[in-house]
Parts: structure tokens; sequence; C-alpha cells
């Protein structure tokens, strides 16, 4: 029992990290536009990922059910792939890298599942659930990030050519804060779902492995025979991803709203409103797509049609390792933790 509070809380945590670790996700662009102040941003962001959060669930059950052997888990492999996330983020925010919470969870929790049947590979379901939903989107959506940011980009230069600068930064100045409120909610339908599926997965270990046998009834809610998200967990973490966003992430939100590319409200719109399409998308068919990656690349599309030799490439370099990295870097995280806590 004292295991699955230490799952809950080190799950909270994360999730909470995964808020303000990916606040930048829906409002670099609206803040480096200078559409926003930063305190409406990211307060507009807390809500809308909040709304984004209470809906849907299939994202959580790929991460709960769809990855690993449900069979070979229990609450320390669930415990070491949620600190070895943690511990990812923490080090990539800390030197203002937009890495990818998601695989960072997911490269966790194989890794940890890994320790766990003693090196057995066959506990991780590749050929059903890793590879279709989260190698080939790891390779797909970034591309799809940058082509649909360009091509949008280009049709938009297109379509307002003939318009006054003011009358477009007028226009889009407004437009740009309903793109970035779409992304906050697309967000939210992805990302929180990951942390609801990690929290469900050790409610139904723990129900599977007898550990809520002997619970007193005003506990009785913790017992999960089935797979199914219970509602106290869809609340409690969309509430802590809202007030994790709400905290911001000012480093990340430097790198990618200013470092990368010099962005106006047109080119902030662009990018937005590709990667809530591609993100929404996802989400619909239980895809935990990296949210990171998909807006990361949206203004990298964007910034090269507006001008490619005013891509700050290096900056990009640096981006582009912390995502190769995250999955194996993660996992071994949580293999060593796994393998550290079931000694003890």
């Amino acid at each position: 029992m004292l295991t699955f509070f230490c799952v809950l809380l080190g799950a909270i945590i994360f999730e909470y990290s995964n808020g303000f670790h990916d606040a930048a996700n829906a409002i670099a662009t609206v803040v480096s536009t200078r559409v926003l102040t930063p305190r409406k941003a990211i307060a507009m962001a807390a809500f809308f990922n909040l709304t984004g959060a209470l809906f849907g669930g299939a994202v959580a059950s790929t991460i709960g059910k769809g990855l690993v052997d449900t069979n070979v888990v229990s609450m320390t492999t669930v415990l070491s792939a949620v600190i070895a996330a943690f511990t990812w983020n923490i080090t990539t925010w800390w030197f203002g890298l937009p890495s990818s919470s998601s695989h960072a969870l997911i490269g966790g929790l194989c890794g940890a599942a890994l320790a766990a049947a003693n090196g057995n590979w066959s506990v991780i379901k590749w050929n059903a659930g890793v590879w279709p939903k989260v190698v080939v989107p790891m390779i797909t959506s970034p591309f799809a990030g940058f082509i649909f940011g360009a091509l949008l980009m280009f049709l938009l230069f297109v379509a307002l050519q003939r318009f006054t600068p003011h009358l477009v930064h007028s226009l889009f100045g407004k437009l740009q804060i309903y793109s970035a409120a779409w992304m906050a909610h697309s967000h939210g339908t992805n990302d929180a779902q990951k942390t609801m599926g990690i929290i469900t997965l050790a409610l139904f270990t723990g129900t599977q492995g007898g550990s809520f046998d002997h619970l007193p009834a005003w506990l009785s809610f913790l017992k999960t025979p089935v797979f199914v998200l219970p509602k106290w967990v869809i609340v409690l973490c969309a509430v802590t991803m809202a007030v994790g966003t709400a905290a911001g992430g000012w480093r990340i939100i430097r790198t990618l709203g200013h470092r990368m590319v010099k962005l106006q409200p047109v080119h902030g719109f662009a990018a937005e409103t590709t990667a809530a399409l591609i993100i929404q998308g996802a989400s619909y068919y239980g895809i935990p797509l990296s949210t990171t990656h998909v807006i990361s690349t949206s203004i990298m599309g964007v910034g090269a049609v507006k001008r490619f030799s005013g891509m700050r490439w290096t900056v990009v370099e640096r981006i582009v390792w912390a995502w190769v990295f995250t999955l194996p870097a993660s996992g071994l995280i949580g293999y060593a933790l796994e393998r550290v806590l079931a000694a003890h």
C-alpha cells in the first residue's frame, strides 16, 4: 500500500512537471509575438489544458495496457517508470530543451517492465503497441509538423500578400489567441492522459495482486478490477496539469519562442493551428504523441518559409539530440531503478 501511495505521489509530481515543462508548447509563440502577456498566456493555457484533460481516454488506455504486458508489472515497476520520466523531464528542463515528457514516460515504463521480466523482451508489445503508436509517430509527426506548418504558412503568404502589414498583424493578433487556446486544449487531451494511464495501471496492478484486499471501506474506490479510468483519476490529473502549467516553464518558452526563429502573430497562428490539428487527431486514435515534437517542428516549418537563413539551426540541433536520447535514456533509468527497487 505504501508503494502505491509513492506511485501516486510520483505520478502527481510528474504530471505537475509535465505541466510546467510543456507549458511552452501552447504559449511560446503567443508570448514571443507579444499577443498576450506571459501571465495571461499561462492562465489561458492552464484553463484549456484542464478542459482538454477532462476529455477522451484512448491515450490513457494505450499507456496503461497497450505497450507492455501488464502481467509482469508491479507497483515498483510503475514507480520506476514515473521516477525515470520525472528525472529526464527535470534534466532537459534545466538545460532548456523541449524534449518529450511522453517519450520519457514510455521509455521509463518499457525499461522498468523489461527489468521486471529479467530481460525478456517479449513483455514489450512491439508490433501491437510500441512500433505503430510510439516509434512510427515519433518519426512521422515531426515531419508532418514541419511540412504542414510550412504549407499553411506558404498558403497564408499567398492569400495575404495584398493586405497591409498592419491589417495582417492586427487580424492574426486576435486569431492567434484562438489557435493558442486550441493548442493548449489538444495538449491536455493527449499529455494529461498519459499519467491517467499510469495511475490506472497501478490501481489495476494493485487490485490484481491483492494489495487492496484489506482496505477500510472509505478506500474501496481504489479497487480497479477492470482497466477503466476512474473519474477521480481523471479530475486529479487534469487539475494537476493545469496547476503545473500555471507555474510556467520559462526556460523552454525562451527556446521555442525566441531562440529558434523570430515570430510574428501570423507565424504563431500557423504553427499553433498545425500542431493542434495533428495532436487532436492523434488523441482520437489513442496515439501518445509528443506534443513537444509537433509544435517545435511546426515552428521550424513556419520559420523556414519565412526566412530559411533566419532559423537558428544550432538550437534546432540541440533539440533533435534531446529527442533522439529521450527514449533510450529514460528506458535505462527505468531499468536501473526497477532493479534497485526490486532488490529491496
